[in-house]
């Protein structure tokens, strides 16, 4: 049953008016499934759409480590002073121009039955009307033996960080349903999210879980039923629905993060000041972010994910047309152009970081075949497909062990991040 255009645009409907969605989803092929494409020229720096995730939830580990984020939106609650003196563990650091800190405490608001921490009035009442109601554990917050958090406690045993994927982003799936007046519009909403083969399946949560994946698996999935059960999923909470969760959620979520102290940078960054005080401002973040990585190494955001409709059609490329990111400080995507994008033309994102992108195609292969199970056909690895299926020297180390055939049995793309 698919999900209609409609829905499929109104995570963004809801946050635009600052950005045009002047874009359309389009069947591709069967191997690459669905794309997005302009339908219009959309000029390079331009905000192609905004985009709210359908459901959010912070990473348990980074929650855990007091990485202190609003429950439904992830925008970070420290002030970035408190970011700072945590991060490089010094309680005495402090921070020039503390009125470019954005972070307003006195907008935070409580569930006042589990104590949870929301940034505002809106995202308190947004959570509570989509489902804070299921999964609010009143005054059983801290007791172990509560099903949700025996789940979480579980989760947290078998996915350390760094963490790509969290239970609860499951969990809220289903407490949406379960509180949904429409219930079979938000099944629709989630079929929308491109389903993999059992093989394929199998493959994605032992990336997630490890070598004793199937008994982890079966656990979760016993704890998660005891937790949450809803008729109207009950194929989700079988051990073929189960999985298909788990891989959908594993390949599907898009990553979150946000922080108080890198919105004080670019803030910091856009002040007008003397030659002299630019340099000495910047020599001070300079030396704090390295305090910060010898403290604290490379965790430095309130981090999570989210499953986005519009943003989940967007196919891989090698050499993006377009970038993701999180400005606003909260779970709210932006989606930029890289170049000119003129109509017609597919909107491409990278599932690669800048330093994977530059690495050989043999070893941007083997990154994606590992974590999205496809193997990349654009421009830049056409172009470069007569070179020798070998790593450069400086990977050489890490992946001479590589003897998987360039024609892995694998789809030739994804739309997923």
């Amino acid at each position: 049953m698919a999900a209609s255009m409609c829905d499929v645009f109104s995570s963004c409907v809801g946050v635009a008016g600052r950005a045009r969605v002047a874009v359309e989803v389009r069947f591709v092929s069967s191997a690459k499934g669905k794309g997005l494409f302009a339908t219009q020229l959309i000029q390079k720096g331009e905000t192609i759409f905004i985009e709210r995730p359908l459901v959010a939830a912070q990473f348990l580990w980074n929650a855990l480590y007091r990485y202190r984020a609003c429950d439904h939106c992830l925008r970070a609650l420290e002030k970035a002073e408190e970011n700072a003196q945590r991060l490089t563990g010094k309680p005495g650091q402090v921070l020039p121009h503390p009125e470019l800190c954005t972070v307003r405490k006195d907008l935070h608001q409580n569930c006042p039955h589990c104590q949870v921490t929301y940034c505002s009035t809106e995202c308190l009442l947004a959570a509570a009307e989509q489902y804070h109601q299921v999964l609010c554990p009143g005054p059983s917050q801290d007791d172990p033996l509560h099903p949700l958090n025996k789940l979480q406690e579980a989760w947290r045993s078998v996915h350390y960080p760094p963490e790509t994927a969290s239970i609860m982003l499951m969990a809220r799936m289903v407490a949406t349903v379960k509180q949904a007046k429409d219930k079979d519009r938000w099944i629709r909403l989630f079929s929308q999210f491109c389903n993999k083969t059992a093989n394929e399946e199998e493959e994605i949560v032992h990336k997630l879980l490890g070598d004793k994946f199937k008994g982890q698996l079966e656990l979760l999935r016993r704890l998660f039923t005891e937790a949450l059960y809803e008729e109207a999923l009950s194929q989700w909470f079988t051990p073929d629905g189960f999985r298909s969760l788990f891989a959908l959620v594993g390949t599907n979520g898009q990553g979150i993060g946000t922080s108080s102290l890198s919105q004080w940078v670019h803030a910091c960054d856009a002040l007008e000041l003397k030659p002299q005080d630019r340099e000495e401002l910047d020599a001070f973040i300079d030396q704090l972010y390295k305090d910060i990585e010898a403290a604290t190494g490379e965790f430095l955001n309130c981090e999570g994910s989210g499953l986005f409709v519009l943003q989940s059609c967007c196919n891989h490329s090698c050499v993006p047309n377009a970038e993701t990111s999180f400005p606003e400080n909260n779970f709210l995507l932006h989606v930029t152009a890289l170049e000119d994008i003129k109509p017609g033309e597919e909107i491409c994102i990278s599932y690669l970081d800048c330093c994977q992108r530059e690495r050989s195609r043999h070893s941007r292969h083997k990154i994606l075949r590992e974590n999205y199970l496809f193997v990349c056909s654009c421009p830049k690895c056409l172009a470069e497909a007569d070179e020798p299926n070998m790593t450069s020297e400086e990977e050489d180390d890490e992946e001479d062990e590589e003897g998987e055939p360039e024609d892995a049995e694998l789809g030739d793309e994804m739309t997923d991040v």
